[in-house]
């Protein structure tokens, strides 16, 4: 067995056409539908709080962070996060998010929130946000909206509709 070494780092503008390519195989075109991708839709991810993973030249993960508003409360969006088929269970998508979270903490950012799977997501530190307390400009599965506290008292300040920035 051959051990490849993967590489974390920073997403930049150029990292773009191929985490597209990615997101296509892994989501489809049904993606575009999603409220998530809605919302993020005509807004660039934070790219300091954004990260690839790498074997080489080859892409094999992506994660994005984007800026959001809910109600008046900055947060942050959480995703796609995207791994390539062949690189999943490998802990590729958990290092990615904790890179995430990492640099969204030492940048004083204090809430992020995603539509994900709770067995997935709460082992990196999310939970469930209570049903009617943020409310996406979308059809979603409330229970599939998830939020991590990165500052003591973030969440309990934010309340209402998730908007973009």
């Amino acid at each position: 067995m051959i051990d490849l070494v993967i590489q974390f780092l920073p997403m930049t503008a150029a990292d773009e056409a191929q985490i597209e390519k990615l997101d296509e195989r892994a989501f489809g075109p049904g993606r575009y539908a999603r409220t998530a991708y809605r919302l993020r839709e005509g807004v660039a991810p934070d790219l300091s709080l954004s990260f690839v993973a790498r074997v080489g030249t080859l892409l094999v993960g992506a994660n994005r962070m984007t800026g959001i508003l809910v109600s008046t409360t900055p947060a942050l969006l959480l995703g796609p996060l995207t791994v390539e088929p062949a690189f999943r269970s490998q802990g590729v998508g958990e290092k990615l998010v904790k890179h995430s979270l990492d640099a969204a903490r030492a940048a004083a950012h204090g809430l992020v929130l995603l539509v994900g799977d709770l067995d997935y997501y709460s082992r990196l530190g999310f939970a469930q946000v209570p049903r009617g307390k943020i409310v996406m400009p979308g059809p979603v599965d409330p229970d599939r909206l998830l939020y991590c506290e990165l500052r003591p008292g973030a969440f309990e300040a934010a309340s209402g509709q998730m908007r973009r920035v």
